[in-house]
């Protein structure tokens, strides 16, 4: 069982939680997940936490393959309105900002978000460690090799799951001399790895268990499902599930998720078989 502090409220995880995907942005690789005016994200949010969604994850700039970078200042004027009117609307939700500038995800915090959600684990910008630590918020660090420009040029490894827990052990290490005390771990599937690569972490997903940090997992409607399969994005939900399902028992905590209400049914179907 793991806990997290989020601003003085405790998070447990005492099975494995669901975190929402919000995205305030119009180039997100799901087309349905595009939420850019604020009633059509409190629409969101409020059907995600009726569906059991535990956490809330707001990003406004996309990472998909191929993406180009914005600014901090574009991304502080798209995310931060999206935080101040979730949070006011749904003072009880758990808030998680999508960001790897340390800027935004302090100005983030002070919105209303209560957890950082960096897809670079403090790779892009050299403040952000020590940022998530004044603000003593959970940090979710995740791997990636390169960058969203460049990351899916073709991705090489000697032994891919050695390197992601090599990469995790280095970083956790930082986060602890950095003060961050709680930690989250997501070996980022799509970011910087094949299909293959991909398969090969969620067989031995159960490695990073040693760490003894909550896992995520960031599968949801990802193209090693519609392109294995042969669909497309929009049929990819059927898909997420399986990955999901494998996920969970291989020892994953948390999964982001774009469809909630299917996550849930797939945990609790899981809690049940398990007794």
């Amino acid at each position: 069982m793991y806990t997290l502090n989020c601003k003085g409220r405790l998070l447990v995880l005492d099975k494995p939680i669901v975190m929402g995907i919000m995205n305030a942005t119009p180039d997100s690789f799901y087309s349905r997940s595009r939420k850019i005016k604020i009633d059509e994200v409190l629409q969101q949010a409020e059907k995600m936490i009726a569906n059991g969604a535990a956490i809330l994850d707001i990003g406004a700039q996309s990472t998909r393959p191929g993406s180009e970078r914005i600014s901090p200042t574009e991304e502080a004027e798209r995310i931060l309105p999206v935080i101040e009117a979730t949070a006011k609307e749904f003072p009880k939700a758990i808030i998680s900002v999508d960001t790897y500038y340390a800027a935004v995800a302090e100005q983030a915090v002070k919105a209303g978000a209560s957890i950082i959600n960096d897809i670079s684990g403090g790779m892009y910008d050299a403040d952000m460690l020590s940022t998530v630590g004044k603000l003593n918020s959970p940090y979710i660090c995740m791997h990636i090799k390169g960058t969203p420009e460049t990351m899916q040029q073709n991705p090489q490894y000697d032994d891919v799951t050695k390197e992601v827990l090599d990469f995790f052990i280095q970083r956790i290490d930082l986060c602890r001399q950095n003060n961050i005390h709680d930690v989250i771990i997501d070996a980022g599937f799509g970011f910087g790895k094949t299909i293959a690569h991909n398969f090969e972490l969620m067989r031995h997903l159960s490695v990073f268990t040693m760490l003894e940090k909550p896992v995520m997992i960031g599968i949801s409607r990802k193209s090693t499902i519609y392109k294995t399969l042969g669909i497309s994005v929009d049929d990819a939900l059927n898909g997420t599930t399986v990955l999901h399902t494998i996920a969970l028992l291989n020892g994953a905590n948390i999964l982001r998720v774009h469809d909630v209400r299917e996550a849930i049914e797939a945990i609790e179907l899981l809690q049940a078989y398990k007794g």
